[in-house]
């Protein structure tokens, strides 16, 4: 066990439930509320559980078996594309108790849903949900067609007991990140065409300056270029981790 930057962090391959394919990767990161137990799923997908809440970002069924898996308390959808909003995955984790947060360009919104757009703040079930920006700068579908323009997507910033997390969404290295205060663990997103390359995410880390980094939605992406780019960087621990 390894503790770090004030964490704790086990390293550890969760055992498969009945039902699932195979085992996700999980870490465990100690907060004022409990345990904060991160589950990486796949490409965008995660699931955090804390405090007897399980809370699941950008499920799509695409990206892994999710059988078993527990049900939702919270379901968080950066944006309307397929690798992010997955309406059957949605129904399959939600119970009639399930709040999902998501952009009002998500089509056929289930019930329970809350919209959100950039800038919006929100307590849901307790937790402290902060709508942020997502989107290029750079890379563009067409001449002046962005990928994901500015306004359509959202980043999120959740307080977890007396930490700041933030799962970035579908974004380059905007100014934005300059100004969403402390961060004690970040998600940032690193793929072409669609995101950023390493160097952008280098930069986007040192505007956010996250004690835990993890890059995800990354692809084809040779993680370990981001690791050197941060290599040496002051307060910024890097940890890749398996995403079917």
């Amino acid at each position: 066990m390894k503790k770090l930057l004030g964490f704790v962090l086990p390293v550890m391959l969760a055992a498969a439930p009945a039902g699932v394919a195979w085992a996700f990767e999980t870490d465990v990161l100690p907060t004022s509320r409990g345990d904060l137990k991160i589950t990486f799923i796949g490409h965008a997908s995660l699931m955090f559980q804390i405090g007897g809440k399980v809370i699941y970002n950008d499920p799509a069924g695409q990206y892994g078996d999710y059988g078993g898996l527990p049900k939702a308390d919270l379901i968080l959808v950066a944006h309307e594309h397929g690798d992010h909003f997955d309406p059957k995955m949605i129904a399959q984790l939600s119970t009639d108790k399930t709040k999902v947060v998501l952009t009002a360009l998500c089509p056929a919104k289930p019930g329970g849903s809350i919209v959100m757009k950039n800038g919006d703040e929100k307590t849901v079930d307790g937790i402290r949900i902060e709508a942020v920006p997502a989107y290029n700068l750079v890379h563009m579908r067409s001449p002046g067609m962005p990928y994901h323009p500015k306004g359509d997507g959202n980043g999120y910033i959740l307080t977890l007991g007396d930490k700041r997390v933030y799962v970035a969404g579908d974004t380059e290295n905007i100014p934005e990140m300059k100004g969403i205060g402390r961060i004690d663990v970040a998600f940032l997103p690193m793929n072409l065409p669609y995101t950023m390359t390493p160097e952008m995410a280098a930069d986007a880390a040192r505007m956010v300056k996250p004690q835990i980094l993890y890059p995800y939605h990354t692809g084809e992406t040779d993680t370990a270029k981001i690791a050197s780019l941060l290599k040496g960087e002051k307060g910024i621990e890097v940890r890749i981790r398996k995403m079917k």
